[in-house]
């Protein structure tokens, strides 16, 4: 059969001597095309029951019947009242070759059958849309099959047709088609009463192959009647009855087999609800691809960032607002002085010199960020963030100013700003307010609170803690419930902190990790652990063990920007000298594979980003092409090097996928696994990305108790949120 184009609505009846009760439905779900109860006093019922179950008017109306000479009368007045109706929508029409009175056991078998892989049918050529199935019409054995036939195989709605007994002769002889064509008389539209009965949901035992044998189209097929047409089972083959039957005997443990060997072959652990799935949803879950029509659905699903920098998760119109908080906190003087000083870089437009930022440092840098992010025009901040560095990518191999041109969108964000005390409350503002947008449950921020404030950096933990708790973020250690406002409000956003220390700064090491220990000890929930950070070709990680040691001994967690673009012995030197929990990037672990495989077993986490992986680093995207970047760049992008993603998966190794700084790589995380999918060769399904967000909530550094919790409900929402688009949106799915 011919696939229909997505969400046709489609009215299953059955046809017996009969025929009325055909329009009799059609006019309930379709009042614009029939009105036929437009004159009954229940009319309002009628469409409270329309509104209630949500159902639609259908686009075509399928009919199934039997041989013989009584139906032949009845088919006759429904297509004579077809005619006159005019109605735009396809009648097909099949008709169970060799039967009659059913008066046989081989009669009932052959119409069971047509209905059932009429139903089956519908479903597939309604590709989304809704299956209504008619009980009234035709003997009860063709009711009761149709009833068989929904339960098993779903339909939306079950339709019947109750009225008073007797029924008034007009309508129980035989009427004539043109009583149908028009809305009935007051008398005789009071006499009828379509109902809605319930719905039926399809058997998930169905999309369980068994000897590579699915109930589908192709396996029981069933021609587009055109018109109307005679069927009967092709010769030698299967029953979808006797499969339905088997099936059903059969049912837990089916499924049972099923999960084990669908889940055979997975290396990393998944959500444990959808387990609980049904085998079909399954089946798209593993077959379908990211892409960028499935952002809306991965925004919706509950995720936490593992490696998002404070500094750099600001977009420009937050930084803005950001800089109106600081510029409405200064004097006069002081508002008309830091103008003084931006302003020729405000006059020259577009063309600032590279060391612009240089002009902004000492004590008051952040009067003069606020100066430029409040009187700039957005085409300059654009220009001036943005312009000198495209096109955004291997900027550190390809841009004079190396990783700087990667950094350069952040310059008026993190420590330009973030010492003076009026951008901290609307600074955490911003970061909630947009980790809340994205759907995370919890993000872990990391920063370097000794640049923020460095004669007393333990403060700025603390006025940090203050500020996200003010902003509604949960930050643990006796913050408020993680319910905010009552009982059905979303949950707070968990947000937790981890300590940056600078690779370039090695002789600030050691007071650095005495303030983070003592930070950890005031703010148990809150100040997570440490970070090793900054270009890795400055200082390797093994040199700083020795400074470590006191966060070794507070048993703080340790995270390491190691292997981004440097050799993986700096990822050795990361997981067996500073003994860390987590891995910034790691891209070139695959470079050792006997590390890779170590990683695997003590189940060290690497925190992939790669959209900033990618203006970093560098790595093979579809997207790119000769026409998108300069002349001299266009022979790099052919084989430059995949991204090992895939590599990863396949090794079992634990990963997660983060955005780093979202703000200057103006992403967001349910984007980066969009961009993570066309990256990867093969793309990514949804079910390793629903596997990469499971792992993001394990491999946290929030408290167990809070990460177990954060877990439950996020299961829970996923299953929902996946079930909810199986139901309304299966194009999103592969089919």
């Amino acid at each position: 059969m011919q696939r229909a184009e997505r969400g046709r609505h489609i009215l299953l009846c059955t046809l017996g001597a009969s025929w009325g009760v055909i329009p009799e439905v059609l006019g309930f779900v379709a009042p614009d095309v029939l009105p036929l109860y437009a004159r009954s006093p229940r009319r309002a019922e009628m469409e409270a029951q329309l509104r209630d179950n949500g159902l639609m008017p259908p686009d075509e109306l399928w009919v199934l019947t039997t041989g013989g000479a009584k139906t032949a009368q009845s088919l006759e007045q429904l297509q004579a009242w077809w005619t006159l109706l005019g109605a735009d929508m396809a009648l097909r029409v099949w008709i169970a070759d060799g039967t009659d009175q059913l008066a046989t056991a081989h009669e009932c078998k052959l119409l069971r059958e047509l209905i059932l892989r009429a139903t089956l049918a519908a479903h597939d050529w309604a590709q989304g849309g809704q299956v209504l199935l008619s009980l009234a019409g035709g003997r009860k054995t063709m009711s009761a099959d149709m009833q068989m036939a929904g339960t098993v195989l779903g339909a939306h709605a079950w339709l019947h047709v109750v009225g008073p007994e007797p029924l008034p002769q007009a309508l129980a002889q035989r009427p004539e088609p043109a009583l149908f064509a028009q809305p009935l008389p007051e008398d005789l539209a009071v006499a009828v009463m379509p109902v809605v009965v319930g719905r039926g949901q399809r058997d998930e035992t169905l999309d369980v192959p068994i000897d590579g044998v699915r109930v589908d189209t192709e396996h029981f097929p069933l021609p587009l009647a055109q018109g109307v047409l005679r069927w009967s089972p092709p010769a030698n083959a299967s029953w979808l009855a006797d499969e339905l039957e088997h099936r059903q005997r059969q049912g837990a443990q089916l499924v049972r087999n099923y999960l084990s060997t669908v889940t055979s072959g997975d290396k990393l652990a998944n959500w444990p609800g959808l387990l609980r799935l049904p085998p079909g949803v399954i089946d798209a879950l593993r077959a379908t691809r990211v892409g960028p029509q499935h952002e809306r659905l991965l925004r919706a699903l509950p995720k936490v960032d593992l490696h998002r920098h404070l500094g750099g998760c600001l977009d420009i119109a937050a930084q803005r607002r950001v800089g109106r908080a600081i510029w409405e906190s200064l004097d006069a003087d002081a508002r008309a002085q830091a103008l003084h000083e931006v302003t020729p870089l405000l006059k020259r437009g577009g063309d600032w010199p590279w060391n612009w930022p240089d002009l902004l440092r000492g004590d008051r840098r952040a009067a003069l960020s606020a100066a430029i992010l409040v009187h700039a025009e957005d085409a300059l901040l654009e220009a001036a963030l943005y312009g000198a560095t495209r096109p955004r990518w291997a900027l550190k191999r390809r841009h004079p100013a190396g990783f700087a041109a990667y950094e350069r969108p952040g310059e008026l964000s993190g420590s330009a700003v973030l010492g003076c005390a009026a951008a901290l409350r609307p600074y955490a503002q911003e970061v909630v307010a947009a980790a809340a947008a994205e759907g995370l449950a919890a993000v872990e921020l990391r920063g370097s609170p000794h640049k923020y404030a460095p004669h007393d950096p333990v403060a700025f933990v603390r006025d940090l803690h203050a500020a996200l708790t003010a902003a509604g973020a949960d930050v643990g250690c006796g913050s408020p419930p993680r319910v905010v406002g009552n009982a059905t409000a979303a949950p707070a956003l968990r947000v937790g902190f981890v300590w940056i220390l600078d690779r370039r700064q090695p002789g600030r090491a050691k007071g650095v990790i005495e303030a983070a220990v003592q930070a950890q000890r005031e703010f148990p929930g809150f100040m997570l652990g440490v970070d090793l950070a900054g270009d890795e070709r400055t200082s390797e990680p093994e040199k700083w063990a020795q400074w470590f040691e006191p966060a070794f001994r507070e048993c703080l967690f340790v995270t390491v920007h190691a292997g981004e673009d440097e050799p993986a012995d700096n990822i050795w030197q990361a997981a067996y000298h500073l003994h860390a929990d987590r891995i910034g990037h790691g891209l070139t672990l695959a470079d050792n594979r006997r590390l890779m495989s170590r990683f695997r077993e003590r189940g060290i986490c690497l925190e992939l980003c790669p959209t900033s992986n990618m203006e970093v680093v560098g790595f093979d995207d579809p997207q790119l092409n000769d026409s998108s970047l300069p002349a001299h760049m266009a022979r790099q992008v052919v084989g430059s090097n995949v991204y090992p993603l895939r590599e990863f998966l396949d090794a079992g190794l634990p990963l997660t996928l983060c955005t780093d700084n979202p703000g200057i790589s103006r992403t967001t995380l349910a984007n980066e696994y969009v961009v993570a999918s066309r990256l990867t060769p093969g793309g990514l399904t949804l079910w390793e990305a629903l596997t990469l967000m499971y792992q993001s909530f394990a491999r946290s550094f929030l408290p167990a108790v809070d990460r177990q919790e954060l877990m439950h409900a996020a299961d829970a929402k996923i299953v929902a949120e996946v079930l909810r688009v199986a139901e309304v949106e299966p194009g999103l799915f592969a089919s």
